[in-house]
Formats: structure tokens, C-alpha cells, sequence
């Protein structure tokens, strides 16, 4: 195991040494939590609670290589299909989380603003209120951002921003003159600003980007690694790669490194 390890650690850092060019923005579909805890014999919900582990992991790594924005796809619309058990067991798991934000010394010291999207309106008051509390303990924080998808679906979203435009045509707030591609983002996401998003991780060797964040990720030709492993089996190692896929992107296009 030690040889294992060492080696290992030597590869991440010849990974570190090749990447010149490091994204703004990471967006994550962090899939395979449940086929993990089959794996072991477990039920979905230590599936979940694994790959929660891990999100906290990949977040310290991607604040090691200067990401500023990372946005996870947490719990999609499509979710509230599943098994009542699981998705109750999700929802606990996300308000213990967010209640450890507000004394997450690593959000404070690095300033981390938690920011939430999604249909709130689906959400349980018990788990809103824990939302709200965590975006209010850190709305003043911008050296970087976790962006948490909760409720999300890309087409809801465009949806959503479709009848806001509407809504202000109607009112008169807006012309359909006005209406461009800085509008249409503008009422995206709640209004909180993404910038686009230059690189897509998907675990659990699943090989789709799942609608999300269509506008910025599709619109922008984002550059997207799929791998083997499930969420919680996710290592340093698959994170370099996939920073190493989007550098080797970035060369060909003879795109000078970000400072």
C-alpha cells in the first residue's frame, strides 16, 4: 500500500507539473453514488453520504489549483422520481451540510460564497430555511464560489427565464429590442451570475452531460472529461486528469495560460 500511495503521489504531481491552463469554472454531475453502495451492500443513502465525503475533498482540491467557481449537480428535478425512503434520506443529508457551513471554518478563512439554484418551490421548508441561512452566512464572501444545484433542470431553468422575460415585455420593463444573450443570462439561475462554464466532470462512467447548465456549458463548447470510477471512489487523480484534458484543449487552441 505504501509503494502503492508513493507512487501515486509522484503521478499527481508530474499531472500538476503538465497543467498551465487551469478552468474558471468546473461543473460537476457527480453520479454513482447509489451504484457504489450496491457494490458494498449498502443501502443508497451511505451511497450518498460517501459521495458527500468526497464533494468535500474535491472541493479542497480545486481550491489547491485556483478554481474560483465550482458548481455541483447535486439533486436534479428528475430526482423526486425515486424512492420516497432515498429521497427523504438525500434531503437530511443536504441540511446537515448546509448547517455545517455556517461553522465551516474553511468557508470563512477562504471566503467561499455558497450560492443555491434551482426550483426552490420544491424544496421542503425545513431544507429551504438551512439554504437560506448559508447563502445569508456567506453573501458577502467572493474569492470563490460553490454553486449547488438543487431541484435543477437545465430546460426548466431556460423555461423559467423565458416567462421572467415575458413577465417584464408585459410590464414594459423590457423591449423585445433589449432581448440578447446578456439578457436571457441575466435571468438565468436566479439571477446569480455563472460565468461559462470551461470544463464538465461526470463520474460513474456515464457518458452525457444530462442537461445541465445547457446554456453556459453547451453554449460555450465546454470541454468534458467522463470517467470510470463512482463519486465516492473519485480520487486527486481523476481530478488532475480532468484538468489535464482541459489544458491540452486549451494548447491546441494556443490560448495563453489564465494568470
Amino acid at each position: 500500500m505504501k509503494v502503492r500511495s508513493g507512487l501515486e503521489g509522484l503521478y499527481e504531481r508530474l499531472l500538476v507539473w503538465q497543467i498551465r491552463h487551469v478552468p474558471l469554472h468546473i461543473a460537476i454531475i457527480q453520479d454513482g453514488n447509489r451504484r457504489f453502495a450496491r457494490s458494498l451492500g449498502l443501502v443508497a443513502g451511505e451511497g450518498h453520504r460517501a459521495g458527500a465525503d468526497t464533494t468535500d475533498r474535491v472541493l479542497d482540491w480545486a481550491h489547491e489549483m485556483g478554481v474560483k467557481y465550482i458548481t455541483l449537480y447535486s439533486f436534479s428535478t428528475e430526482n423526486f422520481r425515486r424512492d420516497s425512503v432515498e429521497v427523504e434520506s438525500l434531503f437530511s443529508l443536504f441540511k446537515e451540510r448546509f448547517e455545517r457551513i455556517l461553522s465551516d471554518d474553511r468557508i470563512h478563512r477562504h471566503r467561499i460564497r455558497v450560492r443555491v439554484f434551482g426550483d426552490r418551490t420544491l424544496l421542503p421548508p425545513d431544507l429551504l430555511e438551512r439554504v437560506e441561512a448559508a447563502e445569508e452566512a456567506t453573501r458577502a464572501y467572493g474569492n470563490y464560489f460553490v454553486n449547488i444545484a438543487l431541484a435543477y433542470g437545465g430546460r426548466n431553468e431556460i423555461v423559467h427565464a423565458a416567462r421572467s422575460i415575458l413577465r417584464g415585455v408585459r410590464d414594459g420593463a423590457i423591449t423585445p429590442e433589449e432581448i440578447d444573450a446578456a439578457l436571457v443570462e441575466h435571468h438565468l439561475y436566479d439571477g446569480k451570475y455563472l460565468p461559462p462554464v470551461d470544463l464538465i466532470i461526470r463520474t460513474g462512467n456515464e457518458r452525457r452531460t444530462s442537461n445541465f447548465l445547457p446554456w453556459l456549458a453547451n453554449g460555450n463548447e465546454s470541454a468534458v472529461y467522463f470517467c470510470a470510477p463512482n463519486w465516492p471512489d473519485f480520487r486527486k487523480i481523476d481530478f488532475f486528469r480532468a484538468l489535464r484534458l482541459y489544458d491540452q484543449r486549451m494548447r491546441g487552441k494556443g490560448m495563453p495560460a489564465r494568470e
